[in-house]
C-alpha cells in the first residue's frame, strides 16, 4: 500500500494510530510541539523530580491499550496488578476476591468492612438492574437519578459510587452521565474477574507507552518529529501540506489530527472547510484535574498502594514509593470543579496535606518537596446527551482522534488508544 500520513499530536490517541499504521506498513509522520511524549498523559520534571502532569490508572477492561502495550514491547512487570480494591482508611475496604465472575464481586461485597447488609443489597439492587436492561439507560439521565432509581444508600452513593464516578467520568453525579457510567460498570464490574482489576504503573506515563511507541516507529516506516508545531493544515492537488513542516514540499495523502481538542478545532479551521465541526468541538465543556505532590520522605507510607480519600479537597491518594517512584512520594487526585479551584497553589498543598493527617489519623512530617499541577480542560464534561464529533471530518483524507472523539466510554487512556487505532483501519480502508 502506497500511502504517507501525517499524524499532528504525540499523545496516546496519534501514537496508537501511528504505531497500528506502521504495523501494516504505511510509512507514517508523527508531529509533535512538546519535546515529551504523551500529550496530556506526560511525565514532567520539576526540581529535580520526574512526576506525571495526572494520575492515571488502566484496569483490565482497557483492551486495546493493552494489545499496543504487548506490541510496542512494554513487560507486564510495569504494572502493580491488583483485585479492585476500594480502601477509605477507617471507613470501608472492599477487595474483589480471586474469583471467577460474578464470585469476585459477591464475595468481595461479603468480605467488605465498613458496608452494612443495606448497603451490600444496594449495590446488587444496581447491577442487576442495569443487567436487566442490558446496560442501556434513558439517554438524558444522570448518573445521581439512575442511584435514586435503584435506591441506592447514602452510605454507598458517599463511598463507592460517587467516587467511582468521578474516577472514571471526571464528572460529578449530579451532572454526570448515566449510559456512559453503565458501560464503564458493564465492561469492568459487570465483566470478567480480570476486567476490574486494577494496573498501577510503575513508571511515568511518558515511558509507558508514548516512548515505547516512538522506538517501535523507529524499527519500522515511521517518524516522529518532536519540537515541531503545525500551524495549519492545507489541501491541494498533490495532497495534504502542513504549515510548520519541517520538510515544506513533502505531501501526505491523509492527514490525522490527534491534539487536545481545544489545539484540533484551530487546525480545523485552518483547512477552509470546517468551521461548522471546529465550532462544535469548541463548545464541548470540560472537567479540570489537580495533582498535589508530597514528598513526605522514607518510611511515610499509605495503606495500599491507592487509597479513597471522603474528607476533601482530594479524592484519591497514590502511593507513588510503592509504585517505583522515591520512598514517601504521594500524589493526591482532585477530579472535576470546586472550591479548590479559589485556592492558591500553597494553601491547595497545605490543604491535602492536613486531608492526609485526618484520614489516615496520624501526625505526617512537612513535605520535603510539593508540587502541585492543574489541568484546567483535562477531560470533557461526560454529561446526557452530550454532542461528541466523529472521527470523520469534512474533508477527505482529515481525520480526528482522541478521547474527546464519540464513543460508550469517557475520556480515559482506553477511549484515546482505541480512537487512534480505528483512525488506522479507516484508512487502512480507505482507497489509495
Amino acid at each position: 500500500m502506497s500511502r504517507s500520513v501525517a499524524v499532528i499530536g504525540a499523545g496516546y490517541a496519534g501514537l496508537a494510530c501511528a504505531v497500528e499504521l506502521a504495523r501494516r506498513d504505511v510509512f507514517v509522520t508523527v508531529f509533535e510541539r512538546s519535546h515529551t511524549l504523551g500529550g496530556r498523559a506526560r511525565m514532567v520534571a520539576k526540581d529535580g523530580w520526574r512526576v506525571d502532569n495526572g494520575q492515571h490508572i488502566l484496569i483490565g477492561a482497557y483492551t486495546e491499550l493493552s494489545r499496543l502495550l504487548r506490541l510496542t514491547g512494554v513487560s507486564p512487570k510495569v504494572f502493580e496488578r491488583l483485585p479492585l480494591t476500594l480502601h477509605a482508611p477507617g471507613q470501608m475496604h472492599l477487595q474483589a476476591a480471586r474469583l471467577p465472575a460474578p464470585l469476585h464481586l459477591a464475595v468481595g461485597l461479603l468480605r467488605a468492612r465498613g458496608l452494612g447488609t443495606q448497603d451490600r443489597l444496594a449495590m446488587l439492587r444496581l447491577m442487576r438492574h442495569l443487567k436487566k436492561h442490558r446496560f442501556d439507560v434513558d439517554p438524558t439521565m444522570t448518573v445521581e437519578r439512575l442511584l435514586q432509581l435503584t435506591a441506592q444508600t447514602p452510605r454507598l452513593v458517599r463511598l463507592v459510587w460517587m467516587p467511582l464516578c468521578l474516577a472514571a467520568l471526571n464528572t460529578p453525579v449530579a451532572q454526570a452521565s448515566a449510559q456512559i457510567f453503565a458501560n464503564v460498570l458493564r465492561d469492568s464490574l459487570g465483566a470478567d474477574a480480570s476486567a476490574s482489576e486494577l494496573l498501577l504503573p510503575r513508571v511515568d506515563l511518558s515511558e509507558l507507552f508514548p516512548v515505547q511507541a516512538a522506538r517501535y516507529l523507529a524499527t519500522r516506516r515511521g517518524r516522529l518529529r518532536t519540537g515541531t508545531a503545525i500551524a495549519a493544515v492545507e489541501r491541494d492537488e498533490g495532497g495534504f501540506r502542513l504549515e510548520g513542516d519541517p520538510a515544506p514540499k513533502q505531501r501526505y495523502d491523509e492527514v490525522v489530527i490527534a491534539t487536545a481538542p481545544y489545539h484540533a478545532s484551530g487546525l480545523l479551521r485552518s483547512t477552509g472547510a470546517c468551521d461548522r465541526l471546529a465550532q462544535q468541538i469548541d463548545d464541548l465543556p470540560h472537567e479540570p484535574i489537580t495533582t498535589v505532590y508530597l514528598a513526605l520522605g522514607e518510611g511515610q507510607n499509605l495503606p495500599h498502594p491507592m487509597i479513597e480519600l471522603t474528607d476533601g479537597p482530594a479524592q484519591w491518594a497514590f502511593d507513588k514509593g510503592r509504585l517505583g517512584a522515591e520512598p514517601g512520594l504521594i500524589s493526591c487526585v482532585i477530579s472535576a470543579s470546586g472550591p479548590h479551584e479559589a485556592m492558591t497553589r500553597e494553601d491547595l498543598e497545605i490543604a491535602v496535606h492536613q486531608q492526609l493527617e485526618r484520614e489516615l489519623d496520624r501526625r505526617l512530617p512537612s513535605p520535603e518537596w510539593a508540587f502541585s499541577i492543574t489541568e484546567k480542560r483535562a477531560t470533557f464534561a461526560c454529561r446526557p446527551g452530550l454532542l461528541r464529533p466523529d472521527s470523520r471530518t469534512p474533508v477527505d483524507g482529515l481525520w480526528l482522534a482522541g478521547d474527546y472523539i464519540d464513543s460508550p466510554y469517557p475520556a480515559t487512556l482506553e477511549s484515546a488508544a482505541r480512537s487512534g487505532t480505528a483512525v488506522a483501519e479507516a484508512i487502512l480502508r480507505s482507497p489509495v
